[in-house]
């Protein structure tokens, strides 16, 4: 396998730690927030030069919205300034804005947001997928419920109604912070992944550490059930 073919197309990031970093630091938990918003843009910006066709961030779960009504708020309006302050940036930068998750089903003022964001980056090169209000085990019901509409459910036919149908399969998943487990993030698309677990917390959490990730990425040998 020549080191083209090794080389990762599609990363996804579970994003964990924030509050936890403030913690550490005495802050208040907002600020780990936004500090974990400066990681994401840093990392956004800092990626176009890795080869990536996709980055996927897990943003928001479904879960999430179990956590205290400040904090929901905090993270709502941190998403409304990030699609404000850098939307122009991803044009110039030929990135296309994706959303998987039910994005819809947030305040009416945000899904405006991100419709002109996905209506005016639509034309770029490389996708910046963003997990929004997701939960993977609800993306698989839905995928088999719209299969079963169609036909008989098989996994070709269940694979093409999953959120991330228009995105190269994926290749390494990266969790910060320490904790080992999937969080109902991507279960169906990390069947084959590579995993990548790090005690480096969000908001600390850099260009050089995904390169890092990425180049031990290369090293794996990947036998997809074969010897």
């Amino acid at each position: 396998m020549s080191s083209a073919e090794k080389r990762a197309r599609h990363v996804a990031v579970i994003m964990d730690g924030n509050g936890r970093w403030a913690k550490r630091k005495g802050l208040p938990r907002a600020l780990g927030h936004k500090n974990g918003v400066e990681a994401v843009r840093a990392l956004v910006r800092g990626c176009g030069d890795l080869g990536l066709e996709c980055l996927t961030l897990y943003a928001f779960s479904s879960e999430n919205w179990k956590r205290p009504e400040e904090e929901i708020n905090d993270l709502m309006g941190l998403m409304r300034r990030f699609i404000k302050s850098d939307l122009q940036e991803f044009i110039d930068n030929g990135v296309r804005l994706k959303i998987i998750g039910d994005y819809k089903a947030l305040e009416p003022d945000i899904v405006a947001l991100i419709d002109d964001a996905l209506e005016k980056t639509a034309g770029g090169t490389h996708t910046v997928a963003v997990a929004l209000n997701y939960g993977s085990q609800q993306e698989i019901v839905r995928a088999a419920n719209k299969a079963a509409a169609t036909g008989a459910i098989t996994e070709e036919s269940l694979a093409a109604n999953l959120d991330t149908v228009d995105l190269p399969p994926l290749d390494l998943l990266i969790r910060t912070s320490g904790e080992v487990r999937l969080s109902n993030f991507l279960l169906w698309q990390c069947a084959y992944a590579e995993m990548h677990f790090t005690e480096v917390l969000w908001p600390d959490f850099t260009v050089d550490h995904l390169k890092a990730a990425l180049d031990e990425f290369e090293g794996r040998e990947r036998r997809y059930g074969g010897r």
